[in-house]
């Protein structure tokens, strides 16, 4: 009974940050980067201050996390992930899904407390990577639809060169023209070289937020034409050839890998899958599991970790680089 109250406390101090956190991420539209950018572009600085509002409490975290590398990386990784976040509240967020996760755990764990506490541990755990997970898919959604973005920006961006547009006029109609992300991404470049940072550090900070591997060649071949002179146009046209070619043959791959995929994801689920079907059906049978942790538990661990263990070898044997 102590356990379970603990946890609703927890729950609920947990839910109260996230609301705080929630209130003032909503009311910040855009990412840190553009605020910064929002004071050279000379906008009203009344709207910039009311974008900016938060109490010191919430200030005074976020600074002490922003300090340590950890912070910093959580920093990136959001930012890659193009959520309106900041790190303090990331982990706020982590720490309420922990909670709840835990007491969802607790609760549906059965009248032992053995039980109670082996479901509410198990669910701390998965409550601990299920932010990061979301992250972790949001970033390869986005880093996706800004491949499949790239043959279109190289056309548009090859188009106003032979129009005789700069590079900066090119990328600026870049922002302009396409949808997002990688209208958004182009538009950052161009507000930072606006403010007069050099454009190949404007490029790498690019390179920074998107780790794409076709951006990165478009990024040095735009470098090196800078450095030594060329006809950029003629650069960036055969680099969207091979872009498109690339693109053509990781559909091709993935097609042909697909039944693998689907394969891994069936077979690793079907354990779990069965598992709660049994709790659900013969509790008592299951709870046998629980009774003997020296036995019963240990098999469940090296079940889930031969489950896993599997799940990734058979992603590697479909993931063929291109």
């Amino acid at each position: 009974m102590n356990v379970a109250l603990f946890l609703w406390i927890g729950i609920g101090f947990a839910v109260v940050l996230l609301v705080v956190g929630v209130i003032f991420s909503l009311t910040d539209e855009r990412s840190y980067v553009d605020e910064r950018l929002k004071r050279y572009l000379e906008e009203e600085e009344e709207d910039y201050a009311e974008a900016n509002r938060s109490s010191p409490l919430t200030d005074w975290i976020n600074v002490q996390v922003e300090r340590t590398s950890f912070g910093e990386r959580i920093a990136k990784e959001l930012a890659r992930a193009d959520l309106k976040l900041k790190p303090h509240e990331y982990i706020g967020i982590n720490i309420l899904s922990v909670l709840i996760v835990a007491g969802i755990g607790w609760g549906v764990g059965g009248e032992g407390q053995i039980t109670k506490s082996i479901f509410a541990v198990l669910g701390a755990i998965v409550g601990l990577f299920l932010p990061r997970l979301y992250v972790k898919r949001q970033q390869k959604v986005r880093l996706e639809r800004f491949n499949d973005q790239l043959p279109d920006m190289l056309n548009l961006a090859v188009n106003g060169l032979r129009a005789g547009y700069s590079t900066m006029q090119a990328l600026e109609s870049v922002s302009k023209e396409l949808p997002p992300p990688i209208s958004d991404e182009f538009r950052r470049v161009v507000r930072e070289m606006q403010i007069g940072i050099p454009m190949d550090e404007a490029l790498a900070n690019l390179l920074r937020r998107i780790p794409s591997d076709d951006l990165d060649l478009i990024v040095t071949a735009i470098n090196i034409q800078r450095e030594v002179g060329g006809n950029l146009a003629e650069i960036l046209d055969i680099i969207s050839y091979t872009i498109r070619e690339r693109i053509r043959i990781k559909r091709e791959i993935q097609v042909l890998v697909s039944q693998v995929l689907y394969s891994g994801r069936i077979l690793a689920l079907m354990p779990v899958a069965l598992a709660i079907f049994l709790w659900l059906v013969n509790r008592s049978y299951m709870e046998g599991f629980m009774l003997v942790p020296a036995c019963g538990v240990t098999m469940l661990v090296c079940g889930g970790l031969m489950i896993v263990a599997g799940y990734y070898m058979m992603t590697r044997i479909a993931d063929i680089e291109i």
